[in-house]
């Protein structure tokens, strides 16, 4: 019994002490620096790529993916300026990072990109949340 409560214990401690690191940190930003510029680029298939396989599954083609965009997220199609805010650990494998943008009308935005680590050790975006600036200029 102790060796089984000792075992649980070690496994809860290693989920608990998963933090990501600086080599992390920047390779999910340039996940969604790469997303950024193919949206800018209207390549919607480099965009989709660094989408998650469960954002994929959603929407089959690269295409449709980049129709959604347009659709409910217009201010990162082609941003005039963008800098990264905090990044926070969201689970093991898994980051929330936060872009602050403004869009190519001069409106200020805020978005929080969620980032999961793939099994092949690459961040894919699973998610962005997006809403206007406080004190947004428009």
């Amino acid at each position: 019994m102790r060796i089984l409560v000792g075992l649980l214990s070690l496994l809860l401690m290693g989920s608990l002490a998963w933090a990501a690191d600086e080599t992390d940190r920047n390779a999910a930003r340039a996940t969604i620096e790469r997303q950024l510029e193919a949206f800018k680029k209207k390549d919607s298939a480099t965009a989709y790529a660094q989408a998650a396989p469960q954002i994929q599954n959603m929407f089959t083609s690269p295409e449709t993916f980049l129709a959604m965009v347009e659709q409910g997220y217009p201010p990162v199609l082609a941003p005039r300026s963008y800098s990264f805010d905090a990044v926070e650990d969201a689970g093991e494998g898994e980051l929330a990072q936060g872009l602050k943008l403004q869009d190519e009308n001069g409106v200020d935005w805020v978005a929080l990109y969620s980032l999961q680590k793939q099994a092949d050790g690459q961040w894919r975006i699973t998610g962005c949340s997006l809403k206007k600036a406080p004190g947004s200029n428009a």
